[in-house]
């Protein structure tokens, strides 16, 4: 279980599937018996003593209407998409459950920053960009050849890494498909490595809680 400061007061909590049921008795013994409402998100669970939890559903979970069903459907293996992309490295994966299945790393040289000024800082940055766009258009083939044959068993594509390189990758049209099945959640993860591919399943699978 992880935890960090929440934007407007409280904390997320990142919770694996199987112990919410345990976090939520905890959250009952301290703060008292909550109330639960189904939110759009998940699940809203509000304690006597004005505490709150929200519990958001995983990637490709369904809705639910109590706690039981809630753990239920985020411990239930599903099919998830995995794109984790930053500039000159792409980590492309099908997971089942805890487990993957599919997998690709792919990295590519990009150069990096320079002090020189003028022309060649100028010279630099264009051959940096030119090499940067290769290597996210090498990104889309590899989402072509192994995502897209696998888009109608996925419940969900999860993403992780900079947001610009994802979003550039999945501009490819013939990646529409995928595209809709994005998952809100994009996963903090360092430069794509087949490691950082594996621990991303259990991230993807993670229940985020907001506690205030």
């Amino acid at each position: 279980m992880t935890s960090r400061p929440a934007a407007g007061g409280g904390r997320w909590v990142e919770v694996d599937p199987t112990r919410v049921a345990r976090w939520v008795e905890g959250f009952a013994d301290r703060h008292g018996p909550p109330t639960t409402t189904t939110e759009a998100y998940g699940l809203l669970l509000a304690a006597p003593d004005g505490a709150t939890a929200e519990l958001h559903s995983p990637p490709g979970a369904p809705p639910t209407a109590d706690v039981a069903g809630f753990v239920a459907a985020a411990v239930a293996p599903r099919r998830l998409g995995l794109l984790l992309a930053r500039k000159g490295a792409v980590a492309v994966g099908v997971a089942a459950g805890e487990k993957l299945l599919v997998s690709k790393v792919d990295t590519r040289y990009v150069q990096g920053r320079t002090a020189a000024g003028g022309w060649s800082q100028q010279r630099f940055a264009r051959r940096r960009d030119n090499q940067a766009k290769a290597a996210l258009g090498d990104a889309a083939e590899l989402a072509v050849r192994l995502l897209l044959p696998e888009v109608s068993s996925l419940a969900a594509l999860v993403c992780g890494g900079d947001r610009r390189a994802v979003e550039t990758v999945l501009a490819d049209r013939r990646l529409a498909p995928l595209g809709a099945l994005r998952a809100g959640r994009l996963l903090d993860v360092p430069e794509p490595r087949h490691a950082v591919l594996v621990a991303a399943v259990s991230a993807a699978r993670a229940v985020h809680i907001l506690v205030r």
